[in-house]
Order: C-alpha cells, then structure tokens, then sequence
C-alpha cells in the first residue's frame, strides 16, 4: 500500500493531495522519508557569501550618487558665499560712502539670499534620508547645514549695516570711525578666509581665523570709546553715533559668525568639536602644543 502512495505521488498529484499524503506518510520509516523527498521540491542552495552581485551594484551606485550630491550641494553653498561676501562688500561701502543706493541693493538681495539658504538645508536633509551617510560625509553635511545658517545670519548683519548707513545718510557732518572700516575689513578677510578652510579641508587655517576674532573685539572696543567721546563733545551727534555704534556691534557679530564656520572646519576635518573649549585647540599647531605643556 505504501509503494502504491508513492506510485501515485510520482504521477502528479497535486500539490495539496500530495501534502496530505506525505502527512499521512509520516512516522512510516525510511520509505517515508523518501517519499517525502520525492514530494516536496529542492531549496535552492543559499549564494556563497560576496557573491551578491546586485547589493554590490546597488551601493556602489548610491556611493556615486552621493557623491554627485555632495558635489552639487558644496558648489551651492560657495555660491552663496559668494552673495554673501559681496552684500558685506556693499554695506560697507554704503556706510563709508554714504551709498543709498548701495544700501538698498543690500537689502533688496537678501531676500534671494534667504531663498537660497532654505534650498541649501533642504537638500542637505535630502541626503541624510536618502543616503544615510557615515563618518566624514556625514560630517560634511553637517557642517554644510551649520555653514549655511551662518551665512544667512551674515547677510541679514550685511543688511543692519546697509540699514545703519541709510539712516546716517541724514547726518552728513558725523564722521565714521576709522577703525570700524578696518574692522568690517577684517571681519570680511575672517569669512573669506574662513570658507577657504572649508574648501581646502584646513584646519589649521580654520584655527588662524579664529586667532582673528580677538583682534576684531578689539578693535570693537576702540570704536565704543571714540563714539562716547564725540556724544561727549558733540551731543547733536548722539543719534548718529548711536548709528555707528550699531554698525560696529553688527561688524564684531559677523566675526563671530566668521569664527563659527571656522570651527565648524576644525570639526569636519578632526571630527572634534571646537565651539566653547579653552584648552588651545582654536590656537595653530605650534602654539597649541605649548598651551597644552606644563609650564615651569
């Protein structure tokens, strides 16, 4: 009877029957077992480990394609830089010159500006969900996204400074301290410099930027006390010294910003964060070397 079952099993039964009877088959000995061996179809042999040819092509497509998007995104946000520098540019001659005109192209760009910004930081959260980066990618686009806010806070100080020199416009007789142009002149050599790090992965330029920032503290202080001085000596000047005053603390900010990006480097080329640290790592290689030894 049991050869019978398998006799008919051979002959295409169908799937369910034959289920049924190799149940029925079961505990019968060796001849169930080869009935059952019969019955059920073979499983496919399991790939041999690194021969999956298909998730290979796979990530090494998403790896170019990452690639292609970090590319894509660095040359948008030094194009922005771009836009950004020359809207100081403009403030700056606008408050030296007296330039409305020049003010007001100040603040009519930063509308495009902020656009930008936003196209920037959706792009960036594009490729955290698209390509879940690791390591030094993931780092980049990070510090892309904290690079890109702080120049948009750069241009909307830009524009304070347009705005201050519009409305010194109507004081023609207040002269502007010297050493604010020196001082908006090295917050800008500070951003410039500070974007050129992040191009060249430089860290210890990053560091030589932030050295810069004390400098421009400085020179903010210097400006404050000349300002009360001619309050002091000329009181129909206030407003327009309180004007000026403005301008300079918005100068000292775009340094900070300055600085900022430069540690944003610091930490995409080292992977440490540099931001609220007193411990020489803002200082270039030799000097940090000698804050970190114990002194005699």
């Amino acid at each position: 009877m049991m050869e019978d079952a398998v006799l008919r099993a051979n002959r295409g039964f169908g799937e369910w029957e034959l289920r049924n009877l190799a149940s029925w088959l079961h505990g019968a000995g060796k001849l169930a077992d080869v009935a059952m061996i019969r019955l059920l179809p073979p499983r496919a042999a399991p790939a041999p480990r690194g021969m999956n040819f298909d998730t290979e092509l796979t990530e090494a497509a998403m790896t170019k394609h990452l690639q292609r998007d970090m590319e894509s995104i660095q040359r948008e946000i030094l194009a922005l830089s771009g836009m950004v520098e020359e809207s100081i540019h403009r403030a700056r001659r606008a408050l030296l010159e007296r330039r409305l005109d020049l003010a007001a192209e100040v603040v009519e760009e930063d509308s495009e500006i902020d656009r930008r910004e936003v196209h920037v930081e959706e792009e960036c959260l594009k490729m955290l969900a698209l390509h879940q980066p690791v390591a030094v990618d993931l780092r980049r686009i990070a510090t892309v996204l904290k690079i890109n806010s702080d120049l948009e806070r750069i241009a909307d100080l830009a524009v304070n400074i347009a705005e201050r020199a519009q409305a010194l416009s109507e004081y023609p007789d207040m002269p502007i301290p010297s050493r604010l142009e020196r001082m908006i002149d090295l917050a800008t050599l500070m951003v410039r410099s500070a974007l050129d790090a992040f191009v060249n992965m430089d860290a210890q330029a990053a560091r030589r930027v932030c050295t810069l920032d004390d400098e421009v503290d400085r020179y903010n202080c210097e400006v404050i006390d000349e300002l009360h001085e001619q309050m002091e000596t000329h009181p129909h000047l206030i407003r327009a010294a309180l004007h000026c005053f403005s301008a300079s603390r918005h100068a000292e900010r775009i340094a900070d910003h300055a600085t900022n990006i430069a540690e944003d480097v610091i930490y995409l080329v080292e992977g440490e964060i540099a931001r609220h640290r007193h411990d020489g790592i803002h200082l270039p290689r030799e000097e940090k070397s000698a804050w970190r030894s114990p002194k005699s």
